[in-house]
């Protein structure tokens, strides 16, 4: 398997020199680049062609958030996992929306960071269900009383899908991953994977963590 290339994104230097060491020890990737602030990663996706970018959110320059929806607006764009010091970070939820495919507390085991690296180079969200908890409660705690537009929206966008692509966006948006969806549905691995690239391009989004975010603005999960 081809290892995996990796831009780190963050102002800290002990904190860029850290993951580095952390992922630049699994043959299954590498750290082919870093940059010190958002206003860099356009250039540095160019030079080190990555295909995933730890991307921090607060950086003094151009930030994580503004970093993020810039690089995800483009065609081929790769996957973005964002840094946070505090799973409450305001931010974290517009990155995801931005089209960020996970994030990261900076205190996550080396483990659990490679995992997470490897899951989102593969398609997979890197949000745990607690985190995805937190993400509902956040959408719920930011609804306002009486119609919601956004409800609305995401019902419309929804029933652009088969009955069988509901299932699958709504177990996608329960954190299930490829595999659990198909013992959960009974479907094989590569069909699940069929039906999300399916409901991706009918809905016209980035990644598993928008699918989710909009079956959470529907109000379904």
């Amino acid at each position: 398997m081809t290892a995996v290339r990796v831009l780190i994104v963050d102002d800290d230097p002990l904190v860029r020199a850290g993951l580095s060491m952390i992922l630049s020890g699994d043959g299954d990737m590498s750290v082919v680049g870093q940059a010190a602030d958002g206003s860099e990663v356009p250039q540095a996706v160019a030079r080190h062609q990555p295909d995933v970018v730890l991307m921090d959110i607060r950086m003094p320059g151009v930030d994580g958030l503004a970093a993020t929806e810039a690089l995800r607006g483009r065609p081929g764009a790769p996957e973005v996992l964002v840094l946070t010091t505090f799973d409450a970070d305001e931010f974290v939820l517009r990155a995801l929306r931005a089209g960020a495919a996970g994030f990261l507390l900076k205190d996550t085991p080396p483990g659990q960071i490679r995992d997470a690296v490897l899951r989102v180079a593969q398609g997979e969200a890197a949000l745990s269900p607690s985190i995805t908890r937190q993400l509902i409660a956040h959408v719920a705690a930011g609804s306002s009383p009486g119609p919601d537009p956004d409800r609305g929206r995401a019902h419309a966008m929804l029933a652009r899908l088969s009955a069988r692509e509901r299932e699958v966006a709504l177990a996608v948006a329960q954190g299930r991953s490829n595999a659990e969806i198909s013992t959960e549905l009974h479907m094989s691995v590569a069909t699940v994977k069929a039906h999300v690239s399916r409901v991706l391009t009918k809905l016209d989004l980035n990644n598993r963590v928008q699918v989710a975010l909009l079956v959470h603005d529907a109000g379904l999960a």
